[in-house]
């Protein structure tokens, strides 16, 4: 590390590592009312000489946080008075990034006009749609997907009807067998 502390890029010092100062409660309160004070003086000198300096007493009042309401009268008077620079004063120039919008009322906003969807919005909505359409038609058994369903359904009831069928005949002929062999056991 170089011998006078830590260094930026540029070469200048860095406060890294540095104890840090804060300013007290008190210490500010006095310089409010020193400022206080001069402010007072000057009025009492003349009016003429402290126009200029309450408008800097009234900005370092607001860095502070504590400007009364005559203070800030007077810095909007400022801004209306203001003069224009160069130009400024002879062409008008519309910056959007500075215009004030104004919140429209309900009776203005046009309820008639259709908004007017992109074609991705568009193309998603016919989209959903259809995909309505073809599952009721679905569900009623109108398309060719359905039909084939309902057919392959109706032959695997077919077969599971058949297999019914086949077991209780089996069973039927099961028990018949049982009975002839406890009756012939009986009779021997």
């Amino acid at each position: 590390m170089p011998r006078g502390g830590l260094r930026d890029s540029r070469g200048k010092k860095s406060k890294k590592g540095q104890r840090r100062h804060f300013t007290d409660e008190e210490a500010l309160k006095n310089e409010e009312q020193k400022l206080e004070r001069e402010k007072n003086w000057r009025r009492q000198q003349g009016e003429g000489e402290s126009d200029d300096e309450e408008g800097a007493g009234a900005s370092h009042r607001k860095k502070d946080g504590s400007g009364s309401s005559s203070s800030s009268d007077s810095s909007s008077d400022e801004e209306e008075e203001k003069k224009s620079k160069g130009v400024e004063g002879f062409i008008e120039v519309a910056n959007p990034n500075r215009s004030v919008k104004q919140a429209k009322k309900v009776t203005d906003i046009d309820t008639e006009h259709k908004t007017v969807l992109s074609r991705r919005e568009r193309e998603e909505l016919e989209k959903t749609e259809a995909k309505k359409r073809y599952d009721q038609l679905h569900m009623e058994g109108k398309t060719t997907e359905a039909q084939a369903d309902l057919a392959r359904l109706a032959l695997i009831r077919k077969q599971r009807e058949e297999q019914a069928k086949k077991r209780d005949e089996e069973r039927k002929e099961l028990e018949n067998k049982k009975k002839q062999v406890a009756s012939s056991k009986g009779k021997s």
